[in-house]
Parts: C-alpha cells; structure tokens; sequence
C-alpha cells in the first residue's frame, strides 16, 4: 500500500485528497441542515440554555455553595440583561452561522477519520499501529474541550459581562450576534486547545520535541496559558484561572506523554543494535 502511494503522481495525490475534502464537506452540509432544521432544540436548549438562571452550571454552583454553607454566594438567581436584534436579516444569518457550526462540531470525528484515511497508508507498518487510536483521542479530547469550554467557561463568562455595569443608569442590551460569539468561540477554541497532548505526541514521534525541552520550558508555559486564557475568555479572573489550570495540566500530561514516545523509541532502537 505504501508503494502504491509512492509512486502516485502529486496530481493523483490532490485526486484522492479530493475525494476525502468533498466527503467531509457534505458530512457537516448534512449535519447542518438538521441543525438548521432543529432550531428550538438548538438555540432554546443549548446556545441560550446559559441565558437562563436554571443552566445546569449555575444551578452545579448553587449546590456547590450549599454543600460549604456559603448561603447563596455561587447562586445565580437572575440574568439581569436582554438580548436584541438590530439587523433586519441578523436572526436568519445567526441561524445558518449557529447551524454550521454545529455541523461542523458534530461532524469533527468524522473529518478527523477522514484526514487519517488519507494520511494513513503513507505510514509504515509499525507506525500505523503506534497512531491506531488516533481517531479516537483526537475526538475525545475535542469533546472534552468542547464541553469543558461549554458548560464552565461560557457560562461563567456570559454571567460576568452580562451583569458587569459601570453604572446603574446603564442598562444592558446584548446583541444576538455579539451572545452568540462569545459562547461559539470560548467553545470551540477550548476543544481545539485540548488537542495539546496529541500535538505533542507527533510532535515527539517526529523528533521535533523531547521532555526536557518542555520541562525547561514549563515556566513559559504558565505565561502563554495566561495570554491564551485572556485571549479566549473576558476580563474575568475566576473564568481566566478555569482555563488557565486545564491548560497547565494539560502540559504536564503532554510532557509524561512525550517521556514515553522518546522512552519507546530509544528501546526500538536498542532492540535493533
């Protein structure tokens, strides 16, 4: 199979990269169109859910505050904001951006299998089976992060700059487009950013990376969780540190992983010497 690949000319390369592009492309068209089609379920259950004070982190946090006898100090009783439309076609447009997204989102297993398919008979034999579950963890950990960014970081944000007054005599009016930002981006780059241990997985394979260089380098780590977390989230300290801490864990997960890609590496080559 390696051979075969090998010898394709870089046309016939683009060809099948093709093929595996245009099905991807029709699996998120596909899984748009039914979110489109469900639009109360989207927006009503999920994109909005965090509008509302029975959002289930709201109500996890009022437990939470019990649980220590703080009274109602997590508890969030009220959402004191309202959103708006301001564009004549800003709804419709919302609604097909809203079910993209979803599509793309919910059809994320399914590029990734699709991009290994293509990648996968390029690979020797030992590699494929060291990158067997690669479809697997690069979808668990996308989900992960995904619902991490949608059920913690989200909410928390959209509580903190929706209740945030410089003075009483303001009041807030969200636009549609401005709520829906918010909650799309911090959910979507949170399940990006939770791909770190897979990157660093190749990126050790590959040779580019080692533990060592990661553990000299752990300080700048806490720096760039930092810049990441005010990136993605709003000036908000509880929300920064509840990106900031997964981000740090996750480096230290990264570098166990690469102590033991480089560990097995450096057997397979003394099994061979």
């Amino acid at each position: 199979m390696v051979t075969e690949k090998a010898e394709m000319s870089f046309l016939e390369h683009l060809g099948v990269l093709r093929r595996h592009l245009i099905r991807s492309v029709i699996a998120v068209l596909v899984l748009t169109v039914l979110a489109f089609l469900n639009k109360a379920f989207l927006f009503d259950r999920i994109l909005l859910a965090s509008k509302e004070p029975d959002f289930i982190t709201y109500r996890a946090l009022c437990r939470v505050s019990e649980w220590f006898n703080l009274g109602d100090v997590l508890c969030i009783t009220e959402q004191p904001f309202i959103l708006m439309n301001v564009d004549m076609s800003g709804q419709f447009t919302m609604h097909i951006w809203v079910a993209f997204i979803s599509g793309v989102i919910t059809a994320f297993p399914y590029i990734i299998w699709e991009l290994w398919i293509f990648i996968k008979p390029a690979l020797h034999v030992n590699e494929t089976n060291y990158t067997s579950g690669v479809v697997f963890m690069v979808s668990f950990l996308f989900f992960i992060g995904v619902s991490f960014g949608y059920l913690m970081i989200a909410p928390l944000s959209v509580n903190f700059l929706g209740t945030y007054q410089v003075s009483e005599m303001v009041s807030n009016q969200i636009n549609l487009s401005s709520f829906i930002s918010t909650v799309t981006t911090i959910t979507f780059a949170c399940g990006i950013i939770f791909q770190l241990p897979i990157v660093v997985y190749f990126l050790t394979s590959l040779g580019v990376l080692t533990p060592q260089t990661m553990q000299y380098y752990r300080a700048h780590s806490i720096v760039g969780a930092l810049v990441i977390s005010a990136v993605i989230t709003p000036p908000d300290l509880s929300s920064q540190i509840l990106v900031t801490l997964p981000l740090l864990v996750l480096y230290e997960i990264s570098i166990y992983i690469s102590k033991y890609v480089l560990n097995r590496s450096n057997s397979k080559h003394e099994i061979k010497s």
